[in-house]
């Protein structure tokens, strides 16, 4: 088992797109009140405290989108100045990425990525849920904006929905021809929409290989990046390919992450509720911050077993919470 030192922190859990595999169609989400969200002063007392003390060094920034949170380019300062953080990284939908890409890197941010489901317009705003708008194009100058500013590197993530967009998948793949781009498929899951995931089903990883292998050919990069992806590359391109492949690989064995919801739920397993902390109730209940630290190592150490064993003791046929509110 990997040693766990990455944290996904999730800022917010409302967004401004409605994607189809993480927002089920008509449903209405009851959002955190505001009073309810950890503070930027309680998340870094928690890196501080908690989690650097027990061994986190590794960071992602997440939502809903978290770019809607009030005030993030000075908590991605403060996160980004604390000693011991080894990297900083945030995933966006990119829709107000073109104003805030340059603040955000001078505070200290270098890494994203960016959901870009699809290259055309119309099947974009389809899977976001544009609702009679066109967003594409904006989500498009937020990536040429962080491109631009220097993001490197600079990752696209590709939810692959069969029948949707999976025909895209050469022309996406390309994008990392001539561009120090990085893209991701992953496969469909059955977290935040599961009518949808029953209706499509999920493209395997191998035959998304085998269809860039044999209109490009394919090989094993030699570079790894902090998650579950396997990453190749096309022959002489400036970026790579990675697949993450939760549904059709069990990389179990390769985790070393948990998830902060916005609202101080430590969440070791996306695919699993079992063991989750309420940090913010212990620490707004004036818990002492060591007993705090002792509750999340305990947490860390039964890790392997919720991943493996218990995997689905804590869910029972749906998810209480959407990909949305986990935090992806």
């Amino acid at each position: 088992m990997n040693q766990v030192d990455y944290l996904r922190i999730s800022l917010i859990d409302r967004c401004n797109f409605r994607c189809q595999y993480c927002m089920p169609e008509g449903s209405e989400l009851e959002y955190i009140l505001k009073q309810d969200l950890l503070t930027n002063e309680e998340l870094v007392s928690l890196l501080q405290e908690v989690f650097i003390p027990v061994g986190f060094t590794r960071f992602r920034l997440t939502g809903g989108e978290p770019l809607l949170r009030p005030g993030v380019t000075q908590l991605v300062r403060a996160i980004a100045s604390l000693p011991q953080t080894q990297d900083l990284s945030m995933t966006t939908n990119g829709f107000l990425l073109a104003n805030l890409a340059e603040p955000l890197y001078q505070a200290g941010l270098h890494r994203i990525n960016i959901s870009l489901d699809s290259l055309n317009a119309a099947t974009f705003d389809d899977i976001v849920g544009s609702r009679g708008r066109s967003l594409w194009s904006q989500v498009w100058a937020g990536i040429q904006a962080a491109f631009r500013v220097g993001f490197d590197p600079l990752k696209l993530n590709v939810v692959v929905i069969p029948g949707v967009n999976e025909q895209e998948i050469l022309d996406l793949a390309a994008l990392t021809i001539a561009r120090r781009w990085h893209v991701r498929f992953i496969e469909f899951m059955p977290i935040g929409n599961s009518n949808l995931f029953g209706d499509r089903g999920w493209v395997p990883s191998a035959e998304l290989r085998e269809q860039i292998s044999e209109k490009f050919g394919l090989v094993a990069a030699t570079v790894r990046g902090n998650g579950p992806a396997d990453i190749f590359q096309i022959p002489g391109a400036q970026g790579t390919l990675g697949f993450i492949s939760q549904m059709s690989e069990c990389f179990c064995d390769r985790c070393n992450r948990v998830r902060l919801s916005a609202d101080g739920w430590l969440r070791p397993c996306l695919l699993n509720e079992t063991g989750q902390i309420d940090l913010k109730t212990l620490l707004r209940n004036g818990v002492e911050v060591g007993e705090i630290r002792k509750q999340v190592q305990q947490l860390l150490e039964m890790k392997p077993e919720i991943n493996f064993k218990l995997r689905d003791s804590g869910t029972t046929g749906s998810y209480r919470r959407t990909m949305s509110q986990i935090g992806g």
